[in-house]
């Protein structure tokens, strides 16, 4: 007997349809599974014939061949459990109703249950585009069911359960569709509020949180460089619909989507320590899962101490902040991700961490801070829009009792100026200023003569590079779209140009 049953695939983010193939002949009983599965899907044998038994059917102890088509591709976890079952069900004429337009996704325990699997979200929105109507998905997963509109989606706990429903015994009830956010509240928001002094590191990330750019905080231990990038997030702009999904998808992948949770709507912020490997940065396995700069995607990657990080891992960032996304290749096949983030650096100006502190001497060797600054590679400090030092706070200010300006007061002002972007770039896939494209820059970024003027002495001065005239047009676009002004003021042009002049400070010292 021969049965065939629908499934979803899934490589990196890209998602196809899997046709689960059972023919069942006489002979001597053996299992075989074929298609290039993986050892996960290998060891379905046993779960499947485990399950079948424990479900109340008869496991046909025949020659059974299970092929997962098209076997030119990969097939890798224990999501074809499910759909392997339900083929043999039907091969062996224990279950007679018809199935077209049906999907099945699940892990099989012995015992009959259906157990959460990744990457569902993506599969789920690709399914009716491959002519599937209806799919059959653990009950876990059921939350990342709830924004898909174009497919009725089933939550199944057992195989049992599932059966009762196909045969019209007991009906499951239908994931609802539903665009409310389920991702829990954290217990407590840092608020900017809390820091005291430091008001131009404030008034900086507030320009890189309006415009999405990546920022390096430089100064002494204690200055507060963890604590103002640890309160961004309060002040990341709102994330859009289409921004949402993108991010919960890469997270649906990566089986790091909180249980529960339909939909992430709050701006991730990932913050990897410093031993972090090149591969857990981009992404690794056999097939590539996402790495800190994928699961960052819409969001902030911080990176603490940034010199502690391996050449290699820091050098691996510099492709991905220019493209906005990842592609890692592997002998399974190749695999892309986006990874459109900020990425927000803090460090020390030496290993001791006072040199040029107005009170507390340098004990480093001479020659050593040169050394430790080098490691941060100039392309890479290149690529940082804003350079800012974070100075020492006085007793004064941490004594001032009068209340800093709140997170609520600056976000405001940040989702003003990307509401002034999203009008600016729709219907182009640009989010915000930092994304422009060279185009984008000189039509957008119009300076005002003075300010023309300005730049043209400020580029022969210090010696720009290309890319850092262009990050400095596209700072400046942001200043002057939180100021309300459609032109670039020399007052917009002077903010960005001191936002670029802190490495002429640091490292043009003599080793």
């Amino acid at each position: 007997m021969f049965a065939t049953v629908n499934s979803l695939g899934i490589f990196g983010l890209e998602t196809y349809p899997v046709e689960t193939e059972a023919n069942i002949n006489r002979g001597r009983a053996r299992f075989d599974v074929v298609g290039l599965p993986d050892t996960a899907v290998s060891e379905a044998r046993e779960r499947v014939e485990a399950a079948i038994k424990n479900s109340g059917f008869s496991f046909p102890y025949q020659h059974i061949t299970v092929n997962l088509a098209p076997a030119s591709k990969k097939k890798e976890g224990s999501l074809y459990d499910l759909a392997i079952l339900m083929a043999i069900l039907k091969a062996s004429d224990q279950l007679r109703m018809a199935l077209d337009g049906c999907a099945f996704i699940g892990e099989l325990s012995l015992a009959g249950d259906v157990r959460p699997v990744r990457g569902v979200l993506p599969m789920l929105i690709s399914a009716a585009k491959t002519g599937i109507h209806t799919v059959f998905i653990p009950e876990e997963n059921a939350a990342e069911a709830r924004v898909v509109r174009d497919v009725t989606v089933y939550p199944v706990k057992t195989v049992k359960q599932m059966i009762n429903h196909l045969t019209g015994d007991q009906p499951i009830a239908p994931v609802v569709f539903s665009l409310e956010n389920t991702q829990p509240e954290p217990l407590e928001q840092p608020d900017f509020a809390d820091v005291k002094g430091q008001s131009a590191a404030k008034r900086a990330l507030e320009v890189a949180a309006a415009g999405g750019h990546n920022c390096l905080l430089i100064g002494p231990p204690g200055s507060g460089k963890s604590m103002l990038a640890k309160r961004l997030p309060s002040i990341l702009p709102d994330m859009t619909l289409e921004e949402s999904l993108e991010t919960t998808q890469i997270y649906s992948v990566a089986g790091k989507l909180p249980s529960g949770t339909a939909l992430i709507t709050r701006r991730p912020f990932r913050a990897p320590h410093h031993s972090i490997s090149s591969a857990g940065l981009s992404g690794g396995g056999t097939v590539p899962k996402p790495g800190e700069i994928s699961l960052a995607h819409n969001g902030v990657l911080f990176m603490d101490e940034l010199p502690e990080f391996g050449r290699a891992t820091t050098e691996a960032l510099r492709q991905p902040l220019e493209d906005g996304k990842i592609t890692l290749s592997r002998a399974a096949g190749t695999v892309s991700y986006p990874c459109s983030l900020m990425l927000i650096a803090a460090m020390n100006p030496c290993p001791c961490g006072y040199y040029g502190h107005p009170t507390r001497p340098c004990t480093c060797p001479k020659g050593t801070p040169a050394k430790y600054l080098a490691r941060v590679s100039g392309p890479l400090l290149d690529r940082m829009d804003i350079h800012i030092e974070v100075g020492a706070i006085n007793y004064d200010q941490l004594s001032n009792t009068l209340p800093a300006e709140s997170s609520a007061e600056i976000k405001k002002r940040v989702n003003a100026a990307r509401n002034v972007q999203k009008e600016r770039f729709q219907r182009t896939g640009i989010t915000c200023n930092a994304k422009m494209t060279a185009a984008m820059t000189r039509k957008y970024c119009v300076l005002t003569d003075p300010a023309q003027t300005m730049l043209h002495q400020v580029f022969d001065k210090l010696g720009l590079s290309a890319r850092a005239y262009d990050k400095i047009l596209r700072l400046s676009r942001t200043i002057a779209d939180l100021d309300g002004s459609e032109t670039i003021e020399v007052q917009h042009l002077a903010e960005a140009v001191q936002y670029r002049d802190l490495d002429r400070k640091f490292w043009r010292l003599d080793p």
